[in-house]
């Protein structure tokens, strides 16, 4: 599925049976990311135990859970054969979000790990989105 702006238009989630959550959760993300979520995921986690951060594994494991329901291309990662995941963040929350053996701190962390990427990301770009999620920011504890 291929959309120009998906922060203009709110898509559907991909089905677990589709093309893109598969290559997306195997294959393929982006240049950000050279590995699919499946492989991602894991190495996040070494990260976290290598330094200890033990209260942050729980937020590795789950902070990507949602990126193969929202993977979609622009026109631009058609070309480089990749795939966009814009709001990803709070799609993984959603899922795990009434899991009662998630704590609040994780739901959190997953909730918002993209966000001081997200607010540099679009200050000039989108001042509208800036300033929202620049007003989650100053609301975190």
């Amino acid at each position: 599925m291929i959309i120009e702006d998906n922060t203009q238009m709110k898509q559907k989630p991909n089905r677990i049976f589709s093309q893109t959550f598969w290559q997306s959760l195997l294959w393929k993300q982006n240049h950000y990311h050279q590995h699919g979520v499946l492989l991602h995921t894991p190495r996040v986690a070494y990260y976290v135990l290598k330094y200890k951060e033990f209260r942050m594994l729980p937020a590795a494991l789950l902070h990507d859970v949602g990126k193969p329901f929202v993977a979609y291309q622009k026109p631009e990662d058609v070309v480089r054969k990749e795939y966009s995941f814009t709001d990803h963040e709070e799609q993984s929350y959603q899922i795990i979000k009434n899991w009662s053996f998630v704590s609040t701190y994780t739901k959190d962390l997953v909730r918002w790990h993209y966000l001081s990427r997200d607010i540099k990301k679009h200050k000039t770009k989108e001042p509208k989105r800036y300033k929202e999620k620049t007003a989650i920011w100053m609301s975190l504890d």
